[in-house]
């Protein structure tokens, strides 16, 4: 019985962090694709994720009877509309830092998102953000700042020296500083990106189907990379392996499993607290670096993790 009552009083948070897991594995299967020999760019991942979850979008609402499955419903179809254009910077701001930063390091730039999600739905929406959840964010974000440790806090970090060597396996990150400081800058946009979508799905609430939204952020984000890749004359990489549909799959299928369990989540809960659940994708994507790149965390890391999961946990509870 108390189980069930803190699952039913915690659902969105559930349905976030499930959603972080099946994100935390898109990553994994970008950062592979970014590394292989002939890498795919950003524009094409971007583009193959979103018309694949467009596709599923469709044909689940066509199959459920949804009513409105391509305009979605009179009143918000404006919203519709700005969540998918500001959704496609979000998502675009992932994949490129992941070509130059480690799963760890773009994985926690991304959690700026929560305080400021918490911060634009106290101030568009007028939902309660108390000292406390600001507080929560504040430490989470500390926990974030000793997994990422970034160099001009920390120095230069001792195991880049060694991810480069011949038998390391795919180097967890690379490019020059100013490379990787450009990759920083272009995912800060993705952060706002990121906030303007979740507070975005807040605002929508339940007035629209969770794959109206995803339908419209997919449709968007297929739009603007198409143009996008045109007008830089980006080529297309054609997959020549196996292992490379199996990646480009999962990034298809595990990203349109990942988005519905997140606008489900979000349209359940407030957007501070459920930003906040967000955070525990670190421990993902953490224990994925270890498992796909042999990437082990440090003493910092773990301290890190425990800061953030204990900030979690105490909002939750």
């Amino acid at each position: 019985e108390a189980l069930r009552d803190f699952v039913d009083n915690n659902a969105g948070l559930l349905l976030v962090a499930l959603a972080q897991f099946f994100l935390a594995l898109v990553n994994v299967a970008v950062k592979e694709l970014n590394v292989i020999d002939n890498p795919v760019p950003t524009l094409e991942l971007v583009w193959v994720r979103m018309f694949i979850t467009y596709l599923c979008s469709i044909a689940f609402m066509l199959w459920q009877s949804v009513p409105d499955p391509f305009l979605g419903p009179k009143g918000v179809r404006l919203l519709l509309v700005f969540r998918g254009f500001v959704g496609f910077f979000g998502l675009f701001g992932v994949y490129f830092s992941l070509q130059y930063l480690s799963l760890s390091d773009a994985t926690v730039l991304t959690f700026l998102s929560p305080i400021f999600t918490g911060i634009a739905g106290s101030l568009f929406l007028k939902e309660p953000f108390s000292r406390k959840e600001l507080l929560a964010g504040l430490c989470s974000f500390a926990g974030v700042v000793l997994i990422a440790r970034p160099e001009f806090l920390f120095g230069h970090p001792a195991h880049a020296v060694a991810s480069h060597g011949v038998d390391a396996g795919p180097p967890s990150e690379k490019g020059t500083p100013t490379q990787r400081l450009v990759a920083v800058g272009v995912s800060l946009i993705g952060v706002l990106g990121a906030t303007g979508a979740y507070t975005t799905i807040r605002a929508i609430g339940k007035r629209a189907h969770p794959l109206h939204s995803l339908a419209f952020f997919s449709s968007q984000s297929v739009v603007v990379a198409t143009i996008g890749m045109l007008v830089t004359h980006q080529p297309v990489v054609i997959p020549t392996r196996w292992d490379w549909l199996a990646m480009l799959a999962v990034i298809g299928i595990f990203g349109f499993i990942a988005q519905v369990l997140l606008t489900m989540g979000l349209q359940r809960e407030a957007a501070g607290r459920a930003a906040l659940a967000i955070y525990i994708g670190i421990i993902y994507a953490l224990a994925l670096e270890k498992i796909f790149f042999d990437v082990s965390p440090s003493a910092l890391s773990i301290a890190g993790m425990a800061i953030i999961l204990s900030a979690a946990l105490y909002i939750a509870v």
